[in-house]
């Protein structure tokens, strides 16, 4: 049997999102295929996975966005801010719905209620608060942590919210009865993701200290532990059938059972900063964030074990016999969430048609509808795409949901000249690091084998280019000048045909990353200035310290002769000094 001859993990794509850097980022968990993402500038952007275009952005926070989630049905989208604020969006008309205030520290995570109009939010105060999006206001305050809050997750029966914090500890608590339920305390480091099961009693939380602990919900104690990790664990997701569970690091993915504890497989994703997965079709997505750009990655789940096994007896749920969620969904058409008829959720019901006594009305904490409507508004950038994406939910509520192939997975030759050639796309920088350096290596980097070039050259190697590119320290960025020389060898020696190639391409590999840097670089300048903050951008180019982009950009600039202001000047005049008396040639 032939190996196959495609990836099975892959970077999707990698894009500038914001004008500043990127502070939080959310999938949608429902198709897997929807982003949304918040920066400094104090934005909500909406991504379709795979695209590089920004299909809508809402604007209206007055500081940095720090968390964002979709609703279940993804119709939703609520944004937490550094001054505490909430702002929940309606994605299908396009405006907002409520601004919610009342934390007192930065929102740090969200969660919508699994059938209620609730949602959750956690705090650098250290508070969990329960709102209610049709009131408009805080129905309870849940006060235990004593470090900001990293994490919220509702039960799938909607009667708990579970909250992880980076004081070590997972906290339940039970909404109806407003109180604490179980403290569970046995991680050493910050807890940074957890995720009920899909239909089990269990809890899996992911933490700083390398591990994933499984806490079974009946007597409230930890079954299982993973072997630690190389890195902290970022982001924790179950299967949908509840057979296994993923868990993101910084340069892998492992999937893991429980009970016992093992490690059915693991794949280097050298993906950084994840900050969400989900699972679409037989794919999982991953997204993370590096300062202005989001990269996104597919793994395809029919070549992970145990998911691309064919066991000889069908993967067992659990050896515990414990427990299941039994969600009582309400029988609805509507694709709005409402509120289930279980004694929980009437009890819940009933706390929020009336304020608890604990909870008092907060000065300001509810803006008017007016106020809302003049500060926040909703630019579709990609009408065809919105209306795609977004509008077809209430058309027609029986009609099945748009069919979504799953991603092609790249040819496994033909994944670095893939990449090589994406760099040259519009808003779709080249996978490489921003600043290379010798011993961090990006996976998205060309390496061609010799066997994949042209056959035999001359042994003689392409002089240094004349157009190269200083750092502070006068040196090529992250290159050795070496690369580029003749090698130094006796003139009794010849040079073989592999030498000659090998030699060929550690130059063009060296200088394809530097290519890709500067690509990258560009494209950052040019989300900056296509916004029309120029002299940000022209501030942002000098900070990089890297000649060659104030070369692009002063070719610009002298294209466009109206461009030039005293300002702009004034930012240029040193840099374009430093240019002149450069040992290198710009």
């Amino acid at each position: 049997m032939t190996a196959p001859t495609t990836k099975r993990a892959w970077k999707l794509q990698e894009f500038v999102a914001h004008g500043a850097n990127v502070n939080c980022l959310a999938l949608g968990h429902k198709t897997g295929r929807v982003m949304v993402t918040g920066g400094d500038d104090r934005k909500v952007n909406l991504w379709t996975v795979g695209k590089p275009n920004c299909i809508m952005s809402l604007s209206g926070h007055t500081s940095p966005v720090e968390a964002v989630r979709f609703g279940n049905a993804e119709e939703m989208v609520v944004a937490g801010s550094m001054s505490g604020a909430l702002k929940l969006w309606d994605l299908e008309q396009a405006k907002i719905i409520r601004t919610l205030t009342g934390h007192k520290a930065n929102i740090r995570c969200l969660d919508f209620h699994p059938y209620g109009d609730f949602v959750a939010s956690g705090s650098l105060d250290t508070n969990v608060k329960l709102w209610d999006i049709r009131r408009k206001g805080c129905i309870f305050t849940y006060k235990g942590h004593s470090n900001g809050v990293n994490c919220l997750r509702f039960s799938p029966d909607g009667r708990w919210v579970a909250s992880a914090s980076e004081d070590m500890t997972v906290k339940i608590w039970d909404l109806a009865a407003g109180k604490l339920l179980v403290d569970l305390k046995q991680h050493s480091g910050a807890v940074n993701s957890i995720e009920f099961h899909p239909s089990e009693y269990l809890l899996a939380s992911g933490s700083s200290d390398r591990s994933i602990r499984f806490w079974e919900l009946e007597k409230f104690q930890c079954v299982d532990c993973t072997d630690y990790d190389n890195n902290a664990i970022r982001s924790v997701v179950f299967h949908p059938d509840g057979a296994c569970i993923f868990g993101g690091s910084t340069e892998l993915l492992k999937v893991y059972g429980w009970e016992p504890s093992r490690c059915f497989d693991s794949v280097n994703m050298s993906w950084g900063k994840v900050a969400d997965m989900a699972i679409a079709q037989t794919q999982l997505i991953g997204a993370s964030i590096n300062q202005t750009t989001v990269s996104t990655f597919v793994l395809d789940l029919t070549r992970v074990a145990p998911l691309g096994q064919v066991p000889s007896t069908p993967l067992p749920l659990s050896s515990s016999g414990r427990k299941n969620f039994t969600p009582d969904r309400p029988s609805t058409t509507s694709t709005k969430q409402q509120i289930p008829s279980s004694t929980g959720s009437i009890q819940l019901e009933r706390r929020m048609s009336r304020k608890p006594a604990e909870e008092p009305e907060e000065p300001g904490s509810i803006l008017d509808d007016a106020t809302e409507d003049n500060s926040s508004v909703a630019d579709v950038k990609d009408l065809k795409e919105y209306e795609e994406v977004f509008k077809p939910n209430h058309k027609l509520a029986l009609s099945p949901p748009r069919k979504m192939d799953p991603f092609p997975a790249p040819k496994e030759d033909d994944v670095s000249v893939a990449n090589q050639m994406k760099s040259l796309a519009p808003f779709q920088p080249a996978v490489g690091s921003t600043k290379p350096s010798g011993s961090e290596t990006y996976r998205g980097e060309s390496r061609i084998p010799p066997q994949y070039r042209a056959p035999s050259l001359p042994p003689q190697q392409p002089a240094a280019p004349h157009q190269s590119y200083q750092t502070p320290s006068n040196k090529p960025a992250g290159l050795d000048p070496a690369d580029f020389m003749p090698p130094q060898q006796p003139s009794t020696m010849a040079i073989g045909d592999y030498d000659a190639l090998g030699q060929m391409s550690k130059g063009h590999n060296s200088m394809s990353a530097l290519l890709a840097a500067r690509n990258k670089n560009l494209q950052i300048v040019r989300a900056m200035w296509s916004s029309g903050n120029v002299r940000t951008a022209l501030e942002s180019a000098i900070q990089m310290q890297d000649n060659s982009v104030i070369v692009d950009v002063l070719n610009v600039l002298n294209d466009k002769p109206l461009d030039w202001n005293l300002d702009v000047i004034d930012l240029l005049i040193l840099p374009i000094y430093k240019l002149l008396i450069s040992r290198y040639e710009v």
